[in-house]
């Protein structure tokens, strides 16, 4: 039939009318827009009040300009690291996506054909389809017939029959370019749909519906809504910033009040005499109430982990570039941080479980002797197999240099060409009459002449194994099949593997008609076919389960084949686990589903609603929820879900709705993306313990100082080094921390449960007020005052009890960076670590003899050096006694 399609002018009426083929552009954050919404972490805003009170005083002229500009730098870093890598991330995935958008399609235009964009696609374009095509909207067909893969709208793995609609068939309406139906009939035979692919078949569509208003792009429309709910990681940090924020005011004020104290009572020997006396000077009552405000504010700056927002996004942003190398796209920073967190995961079976491909499994000849690749089959019988496979087959074979490559057919076809090639190459047979597979007959015919003068049949064993009187044995030789029982149950078995089975057989009769050839047929063989779990899976999940994670795994599949999958993947290991349909889960309340939720491995023929259901209600049940998808149908739950994991083969809308893109449509990549999660988890919390240490350690010193009727041992210049210098760099140097397997044994941590364990709390608590008490040592023993020379300000030790804060600090990070009896441990997979630790002694060696009035330091001789070295280390054994003992007693840091 000629097809003349659209005039130029007619195009341009129906693209006023209904529009063009575009998709509503989803709403993408740029680059300011993502540092606004940076801004908003909790701990950060903890840091703006800081820097907010910090300016008030610099102007009042009661603090220095340069701690305020530290907590400026602190801020600006810490956001403008973790936007540019979101930025720099979300920039490579927009290119990834035009890339991908760049389809062309064959239309009929003033009688010719041509090839334009899919987005120039109008109402009444006539659109011609073939083998391989994916279709560009919805339409109708008007000529041919075809058989399309519906997978990533419906989750249905079977190809659908379309064909042309019959004049005498009513008109539903469902065909009009203005009308979006609420309930898609996919199974209409008539209808096409945007992103479907072609999987056999040439026809012609015309086009009814373009754009947003097609299928594709209302369930792309539906993902502009923000859904999110906040991440784990918020969540914990928001409590963390307010607990920091109760104890930096509280410890602020009673230090204060423990300054004013020492100057008011202490000072004036408890004298009531002196103290009145020195009330009446109010011009020295303001001076020290100023000074003791001034030292409450650097308190409770110095409470605030300035350097925990910078080490977040220093942390995410090196994991981002390491997982993009294992083929894991990060999209969105709070994706990574979360994917440690997941308790349940709910992953597609096809291309990420399995290969994604069909491949024969297994070749069984008529007396039941299996054969697992063509090169074991014996030469003569493997030469009638390959003959049996070329002759009759609707793939193509086309060399690609020295390689064969194999085109055409459908995928059960090219599986089993594949593996006709893997010994013989090219056969020489040429088909001279056929009969084509269809669903009704279950069988193809062909005759062929050549190497071989034959009529090949292939087809469903209930078709063709009944006709078999004989078959061919190992060496190419015709023997009486008498009993056909030991190679059915041999093909039950397959079956009940979700293997499919092709049985083969040929004929000495020609094919004169559409009917099979007459006479007996010599059996060839079966092989089975199946889409293979990867090998690398089933380690990957094994690993992924025991990190905590529930997989449950969702197909379109029967029950029977997803259940053998679930078996080989090793999802299926106890009697308690449960496989079930999607009308099983539909027949179920919700509060029975939850109930039943921790026990669920598979769901088998399931539908795009069922994935949304089954995130809402885990969700329910306070889980952090992971979600894989390919498909358009896949998106809203991969969005719904805490973490949307799009494989880098699925459609674009779905890669829009996700968090992490796994490039390789792998699973082990997913068991990868949890590892970095858990890491960046983990590096946080050591971050945590190494900065609340010296804080809490700091503002006891700070409080109790006062109140023994010393001056503070720390100058506020000394402080803001400590709370600048120490923890920023501090940052970079936990923020290198490698990735380590024994990460994936511990349990993910509850949604809402504290950043902080008990755990850590024991380490915060020990080491804080270990280093207190040997501070209280080195300013009050007198072994102290023997090793450090005396002046009348005792400046040498107060320079040396400086530098011994800081080398207690650097010590104690060794300890923070590991649970390990070994303060070594890993150490040489983040070397970053040592060169920072060794820039931080170099600079502070440098500041005490250099920083004079303004750092309050002098320099130190050998011998004083010496003690300062060996007090500071004495954390290193304090810490590695409480590791021991928390081992011994079976507590480890959850």
């Amino acid at each position: 039939m000629k097809h003349y399609g659209l005039t130029n002018t007619q195009v341009s009426e129906s693209k006023a009318k209904y529009g063009d083929n575009r998709l509503t552009e989803l709403k993408s954050e740029g680059f300011w827009t993502k540092l606004k919404h940076n801004l908003g972490d909790p701990m950060i805003k903890i840091l703006c009040a800081a820097l907010l009170i910090n300016v008030i005083l610099v102007i009042l002229g009661q603090a220095e300009w340069y701690e305020a500009v530290g907590i400026a730098a602190a801020v600006l870093l810490a956001t403008l690291v973790s936007t540019f890598s979101e930025y720099r991330n979300e920039n490579a995935f927009q290119k990834l996506q035009e890339e991908a958008s760049k389809i062309t399609c064959k239309v009929y235009r003033n009688g010719q054909i041509t090839e334009i964009s899919i987005d120039n696609l109008v109402v009444g374009d006539c659109v011609l389809l073939q083998t391989g095509d994916k279709i560009p909207a919805d339409g109708i067909l008007i000529e041919g017939e075809l058989h399309a893969d519906q997978s990533v709208l419906n989750g249905e793995t079977k190809e659908a029959q379309k064909l042309v609609k019959p004049a005498d068939k009513e008109n539903t309406g469902d065909e009009k370019a203005d009308n979006m139906s609420e309930s898609i009939d996919f199974l209409n035979p008539y209808k096409l749909f945007r992103g479907s692919v072609v999987c056999s078949g040439n026809a012609v569509m015309s086009v009814t519906t373009v754009g947003d208003k097609s299928v594709y792009g209302h369930i792309a429309g539906e993902l502009q809504q923000d859904t999110e709910r906040d991440t784990p990681l918020k969540v914990k940090l928001r409590s963390l910033a307010k607990g920091i924020s109760r104890f930096g005011y509280i410890g602020g004020i009673a230090i204060a009040v423990a300054l004013l104290f020492q100057r008011i009572v202490v000072h004036n020997g408890f004298d009531i005499a002196q103290i009145t006396a020195y009330c009446s000077n109010w011009t020295a009552v303001v001076r020290d109430a100023a000074h003791a405000l001034m030292l409450a504010v650097v308190v409770i700056v110095m409470a605030v982990p300035e350097g925990l927002p910078l080490m977040i996004a220093i942390v995410s942003a090196l994991n981002m570039g390491k997982m993009l190398k294992d083929n894991v796209l990060v999209r969105k920073i709070a994706g990574i941080e979360t994917a440690g967190s997941l308790n349940i995961l709910f992953s597609d079976k096809t291309g990420t479980i399995t290969k994604g491909e069909l491949e024969v499994v297994t070749f069984v000849s008529g007396d039941v002797k299996e054969y697992k690749t063509l090169n074991t089959v014996p030469e003569e019988l493997s030469k009638i197999l390959a003959a049996s496979i070329h002759g009759n087959t609707g793939a193509v074979v086309s060399k690609d240099g020295s390689a064969f490559k194999v085109i055409g057919g459908n995928a059960t076809e090219r599986a089993v060409m594949t593996f006709a090639l893997m010994r013989t190459g090219i056969v020489n047979v040429t088909p001279i009459r056929s009969i084509p597979f269809n669903s009704t007959n279950k069988y193809s015919v062909s005759q062929v002449e050549g190497d071989h003068n034959l009529t090949l049949i292939k087809g469903a064993p209930e078709k063709i194994l009944g006709r078999c009187k004989s078959y061919y044995d190992e060496n190419g030789q015709e023997q009486p099949l008498r009993d056909l029982s030991p190679l059915g149950v041999k093909i039950d078995a397959m079956a009940s593997r979700a293997i499919r089975v092709l049985a083969f057989a040929v004929s000495k009769e020609n094919l004169d008609s559409e009917q099979l050839p007459d006479g007996d047929w010599v059996l060839v063989g079966v092989v089975g076919i199946r889409d293979e779990v990867r090998p690398e899976s089933v380690t990957a999940i094994r690993e992924v389960q025991s990190a905590g994670v529930q997989v449950i795994m969702i197909t379109g599949d029967r029950l029977e084949t997803a259940a053998a999958i679930a078996k080989d993947a090793g999802l299926l290991t106890d009697k308690s686990d449960i496989v079930m349909t999607s009308a099983e889960l539909a027949d179920m309340s919700d509060d029975a589903l939850k109930e039943k939720l921790k026990n669920v491995r598979v769901i088998a023929r399931a539908l795009p609603s069922d994935k949304s259901r089954l995130v809402r209600l885990a969700q329910d049940l306070n889980l952090v929820v992971g979600m894989t998808g390919d498909g358009v149908n896949d998106s809203p739950a991969l969005k719904a879900a805490d973490v949307g994991f799009a494989m880098g083969g699925g459609t674009e809308v779905a890669k829009e709705a996700s968090d992490i893109i796994i490039m390789d449509d792998n699973f082990n990549s997913i068991d990868k993306a949890i590892l970095y999660g858990r890491t960046i988890f983990n590096n946080i919390r050591k971050f945590i313990v190494f900065q609340l240490t010296i804080n809490a350690a700091a503002v006891l010193i700070s409080f109790i100082a006062p109140l023994l009727g010393m001056e503070n041992p720390l100058s506020i210049i000394q402080i803001l080094w400590v709370n600048l210098v120490i923890d920023t760099l501090a940052a970079l140097a936990f923020g290198g921390e490698p990735a380590l397997k024994r990460f994936m044994k511990e349990k993910p941590k509850k949604r809402n449960g504290p950043i902080v364990s008990g755990y850590m709390w024991g380490s915060i608590l020990t080491g804080s007020i270990f280093i207190f008490g040997l501070s209280m040592f080195f300013l009050l023993s007198d072994l102290t005052k023997l090793i450090f020379r005396e002046n009348s300000d005792n400046l040498y030790l107060l320079t040396g009890f400086f530098a011994f804060f800081i080398f207690i600090s650097i010590f104690n990070a060794f300890n923070a960076r590991t649970e390990q009896l070994n303060v070594f441990d890993s150490i040489f997979k983040n070397m970053g670590f040592l060169y920072i630790m060794a820039l931080i002694i170099a600079g502070q060696v440098i500041m005490t003899y250099l920083g004079g009035v303004i750092l309050r330091c002098y320099g130190l001789t050998l011998r004083e050096w010496g003690f300062v070295l060996v007090l500071a280390f004495l954390i290193i054994p304090v810490s590695l006694i409480r590791n021991l003992i928390c081992r011994l007693i079976g507590k480890r840091n959850s």
